[in-house]
């Protein structure tokens, strides 16, 4: 897992965390908690796409995305590579 600092590169989203899941049921469980923690907070999750394509899209508010990938799908369109001009908060692996 990675967070991204893109607030100094673009309008439209402040920080990006990009994770991979290893199968479609924790992909689900992933998104059941942050909508879990999200409404919490008194706002609401989106999201787009699904599990099975290998790349879901959340939208957690206030400019906070998190992308949850497959391992094939993150390695395909490689979005560290993509906003490598971004600051690299933390990284877990």
């Amino acid at each position: 897992m990675v967070l991204l600092d893109l607030t100094q590169l673009n309008a439209f989203a402040e920080y990006f965390v990009i994770a991979t899941v290893d199968n479609i049921r924790q992909a689900r469980a992933i998104v059941d908690l942050l909508t879990m923690k999200v409404n919490e907070l008194g706002s609401h999750l989106q999201y787009e796409g699904d599990p099975e394509s290998g790349w879901l899209l959340v939208d957690a508010g206030q400019g906070v995305f998190v992308h949850l990938f497959s391992l094939e799908t993150r390695a395909y369109y490689n979005l560290e590579g993509l906003w490598g001009r971004a600051q690299e908060v933390v990284r877990i692996q």
